[in-house]
């Protein structure tokens, strides 16, 4: 499958720490597509990731879906089925779960990171209930991502492991993440 493939209308799922942010912005930059990264919807920026109103958050969600073109990444599997049904294009980042706690580790921890996806105004903090959440919810969610690609009828993409997706950046000549 080749992005092009993909539509104007993409939505990527994974783990937390998986680089689905990263992907979906140099998958915007590369098609020229607006990039939404669910988790600046659901939080209030400059808030250490307090969340929205549901309500409020809906709405946001619902109006970046009633656009003709995007990339939007996060996972919210409440208002997936939503999402799915306007997409045109779906791409799973499945990395391991030692690669999603590094990489969680990494950008809480470097001074002064700023990452890709991130709320305006926070800086990512170390927090143990964020690396409980990665250890215990990983391979559920895992399963999960994989039975929503498996019953997916939309063109799509499993992107096994970091080398994978360096392999798919490189294909389609996109900076990886």
């Amino acid at each position: 499958m080749r992005l092009a493939d993909l539509g104007e209308r993409i939505c990527i799922i994974g783990q937390s720490g998986g680089g689905k942010s990263t992907l979906a912005t140099a998958i915007g930059e590369r098609l020229g597509l607006p990039v939404v990264h669910l988790d600046q919807y659901r939080h209030v920026p400059g808030s250490q990731w307090h969340h929205r109103p549901d309500e409020e958050f809906v709405e946001l969600h619902d109006s970046a879906i009633r656009g003709n073109r995007w990339v939007i990444e996060g996972n919210y599997s409440k208002l997936m089925p939503r999402r799915l049904q306007r997409a045109t294009g779906l791409i799973v980042v499945d990395i391991s779960t030692s690669v999603s706690l590094a990489r969680y580790y990494r950008r809480t921890l470097q001074p002064m990171s700023r990452r890709v996806g991130g709320l305006e105004g926070t800086r990512d903090r170390l927090s143990w209930s964020m690396i409980e959440y990665i250890l215990r919810n990983t391979r559920a969610n895992r399963q999960r991502r994989r039975a929503v690609f498996e019953e997916s009828t939309l063109p799509k993409l499993f992107l096994s492991g970091a080398t994978e997706m360096q392999r798919f950046c490189r294909r389609e000549s996109i900076d990886p993440p």
